[in-house]
């Protein structure tokens, strides 16, 4: 069973937060794009479309920190201090994405934000992408892991 759930774990963790890491690193040059052109429908359509995939995959990665812990049930790893590390920094990354990116996104999508907005969403961006690869990194190097690896 161990095996299966870590499985899932990390299959959910590929498709939904891979999703959210490159559309939200698409935003910020797309949203400057169509800043710079209002009248191009193309440009606001991508935005749009770029906020909607972050949107829905963030809801599906609920399910990447579900399956973690019970893989880490199901492994005796729950106390832990990688594993204690790793569940501090997927909370701030997921605070990172609701309060700091998305409402930026949505502001720029109703056409509310200015060049500003996408300056420092692209730096709130990139700070949500790095806890996501210092957690990766985490997960697979697993200080004090008996693997071997």
């Amino acid at each position: 069973m161990t095996k299966f759930l870590l499985a899932v774990h990390v299959l959910v963790a590929i498709v939904a937060i891979g999703p959210v890491t490159v559309a939200a690193s698409m935003f910020p040059p797309a949203a400057r794009r169509a800043l710079a052109a209002p009248d191009d429908a193309r440009a606001s359509e991508t935005v749009r479309l770029l906020h909607r995939i972050c949107q829905v995959y963030a809801a599906v990665g609920l399910a990447v920190p579900v399956f973690g812990f019970a893989t880490a049930g199901a492994m005796g790893v729950m106390g832990d201090p990688w594993l204690i590390a790793s569940i501090v920094l997927t909370v701030l990354a997921a605070g990172v994405l609701l309060v700091l990116v998305l409402p930026r996104q949505e502001m720029l999508v109703e056409g509310a934000g200015v060049r500003e907005t996408t300056v420092r969403l692209a730096m709130f961006t990139g700070l949500f992408n790095l806890l996501w690869a210092t957690v990766t990194i985490l997960m697979i190097v697993r200080p004090g892991s008996t693997t071997g690896a």
